[in-house]
């Protein structure tokens, strides 16, 4: 098959096409024929050298999440069939021809959408679940904070908790983004270029905070992130871009009863990730069906263009989702 392989660390251009083995169909298995595979900064900092692959995923084809055709099934597989098309959540290997996937961390594909929108959807929507959901335990009626509220995440994320019954505030780098934002769900998109976000959330919850905060910056972002946050707020860290090294009162933490929790999802094992699929097709997929919610895709590239797609993520210019086509 034809993969993309990190052929060394450095800029995009050390994407390049390779020939290498289809992988492998295990017992617990299925085989994809991959149609779309979406892009993600965890991606660019495997590319980069900064973010190596747990035991057991492709040490140089990237790629987290998939949307194909299954082609094979292994011998303990019950649900799927040769011929079901699924989107996948997958530990590398998605920027392939073909890629060997856990059975339990495929979803089907609903009949509205495309492979390339299918395929912007597992790595975004599992961290929001887990993260949002799971960790932060959002409830309808609270209030939600989205740090890039225009990346793949934060679209994600606003569609997500609005459909839950949550009040979502973001922020963005621009007016164009926060108007993307705005128009998408959220209440209010705050400029961080020329507002201070601290400022805008005390007055939008008129001094009482918000409930949770969904964190991707970490660094200078984390002191007034717990300042934002209300009493028994949940802060949710899943990325540093910032920096992972902060100074904290800890007694501010103590006297608002806050938790400052955080994860990241690569490593985690197959039951894990089987089981944010199954709350996301009980909790999610129907309004993906419905078109309540849309997969938001801002740039496809043919698959031999994987470097402009990592230059283009690593502009962060983009509102949405990028996505590579097979």
């Amino acid at each position: 098959m034809k993969a993309i392989v990190i052929t060394q660390p450095g800029a995009p251009e050390v994407l390049q096409i390779e020939e290498r083995p289809t992988p492998a169909c295990l017992p617990d298995e299925v085989l994809v024929k991959v149609a779309a595979a979406g892009v993600n900064r965890p991606d660019v900092s495997q590319r980069k050298g900064h973010y190596p692959p747990p035991p057991g995923a492709s040490p140089d084809i990237p790629g987290l999440e998939i949307a194909g055709t299954i082609i094979e099934t292994g011998a303990n597989v019950t649900r799927w069939k040769v011929g079901d098309k699924v989107c996948a959540l997958v530990t590398g290997g998605g920027y392939a021809e073909y890629c060997s996937v856990p059975a339990g961390q495929c979803l089907l594909i609903p009949g509205n959408l495309s492979f390339v929108e299918a395929a912007s959807l597992p790595e975004t929507f599992f961290t929001v679940w887990s993260n949002v959901f799971d960790r932060g335990k959002l409830q309808a009626g609270e209030t939600l904070l989205v740090h890039g509220g225009s990346s793949g995440i934060g679209v994600a994320a606003i569609q997500m908790a609005k459909a839950m019954g949550a009040t979502v505030y973001v922020t963005a780098g621009s007016d164009e983004k926060c108007k993307f934002c705005e128009d998408l769900g959220a209440a209010k998109a705050i400029n961080y270029e020329i507002e201070n976000f601290e400022e805008e959330i005390r007055q939008l919850t008129n001094g009482k905070g918000v409930d949770v905060i969904l964190d991707m910056i970490g660094g200078d972002y984390t002191v007034p992130n717990i300042r934002c946050l209300a009493f028994d707020g949940r802060l949710v860290l899943i990325n540093m871009m910032m920096g992972k090294d902060v100074k904290l009162d800890l007694s501010l933490i103590m006297t608002k009863r806050l938790t400052i929790t955080g994860s990241t999802l690569r490593a985690r094992d197959t039951a894990f990730k089987a089981a944010i699929a199954q709350s996301l097709e009980e909790n999610i997929w129907p309004l993906l069906a419905s078109g309540k919610i849309k997969a938001i895709i801002n740039a496809t590239f043919p698959f031999e263009k994987a470097a402009e797609a990592h230059a283009l993520m690593e502009s962060s210019t983009h509102i949405g989702k990028i996505v590579l086509e097979v």
